[in-house]
């Protein structure tokens, strides 16, 4: 059986992202790409444009470019908090998000995102509520930030050190 959230297929994130897309066409919320590789490229190590290059390489992820900017930018948010990739990463993503801004499809994500989770517990030494308190602390960390997605501009913040960048939302 395929996997779906929302009725939508998650069984290849490509799909996902394609029906994200659509989605913000009917929305009407989607935006013309929100970074030049090839720009952030030739910034300096260290800074948030360039380690979100080498979050691309090094996880090998393709950039997401088109459609809605809250979805282009789940890359930045993973750099500039520094979760993993891994679903209870993406978990801890989620729950910043929604700690810093409610929104209730970060509360959808988040269940969609229990049984990756789940087979990622099993596999690990990571019991439940491990992950229950890094979750959490995701969450109380979003609260603190002062981070708002939806005012975010890291256009204005490639040149910047991470570190920088990090400082100004308390992480």
């Amino acid at each position: 059986m395929t996997p779906t959230f929302l009725g939508i297929s998650t069984a290849a994130p490509g799909n996902f992202f394609k029906n994200i897309d659509r989605i913000g066409e009917y929305l009407t919320i989607n935006v013309p790409s929100v970074f030049d590789l090839t720009e952030l490229q030739s910034l300096a190590v260290g800074t948030l444009g360039r380690e979100l290059v080498d979050h691309f390489a090094i996880h090998q992820l393709p950039p997401l470019t088109s459609g809605p900017r809250r979805k282009q930018l789940h890359d930045a948010v993973h750099v500039i908090t520094g979760y993993g990739i891994d679903p209870i990463g993406e978990l801890e993503v989620q729950a910043f998000m929604l700690g810093s801004k409610f929104f209730p499809m970060h509360i959808l994500l988040g269940i969609a995102l229990f049984d990756p989770t789940d087979r990622q517990r099993q596999t690990s030494q990571l019991n439940y509520r491990t992950i229950f308190h890094r979750v959490r602390r995701a969450y109380q960390r979003g609260q603190r930030s002062g981070f708002d997605i939806d005012t975010w501009q890291p256009e204005q913040q490639w040149h910047l050190p991470l570190t920088q960048v990090q400082q100004l939302f308390h992480l």
